[in-house]
């Protein structure tokens, strides 16, 4: 039997989220030139993640359709984000284009913004496995 463990919340899980991403070497190493916002759609909960230069700038939580702009969206359910935020993921739960290609992941709007941005969004990525998913 596993234990489940309880998800933190939204408000928490953002001041987390910009905590680590702004103290992550890799991250401000590599991200001069990190500028972009994107949405993470996790079903349960919806963040606009906004980065200005390898820093986050604000993490709009629960927005509306139209309330804040972002130039991508990564949208997957709960539980494959739920499987990003362990500290050894499964297999096609390591990465975007694993889950994009293996599981329910969906990746959508500018994706040449995405591209662009590839290495320090995935170290981003990565860092779930410490803070955790929201959901």
């Amino acid at each position: 039997m596993t234990t489940a463990t309880r998800a933190p919340a939204p408000a928490d899980w953002a001041r987390a989220f910009t905590e680590a991403t702004d103290g992550d070497p890799e991250i401000q190493a590599h991200g001069k030139y990190f500028t972009c916002a994107y949405l993470l759609d996790m079903t349960d909960h919806t963040f606009v993640v906004r980065v200005v230069s390898g820093k986050v700038a604000e993490i709009a939580v629960d927005p509306g359709p139209i309330d804040v702009p972002y130039q991508f969206a990564i949208r997957a359910s709960a539980d494959t984000w739920r499987n990003f935020g362990v500290p050894v993921p499964a297999p096609m739960y390591h990465g975007i284009w694993a889950a994009t290609f293996q599981r329910d992941m969906k990746l959508e709007g500018d994706v040449l913004v995405l591209m662009q941005n590839l290495r320090c969004l995935t170290r981003q990525i990565e860092l779930l496995r410490s803070v955790g998913v929201p959901v």
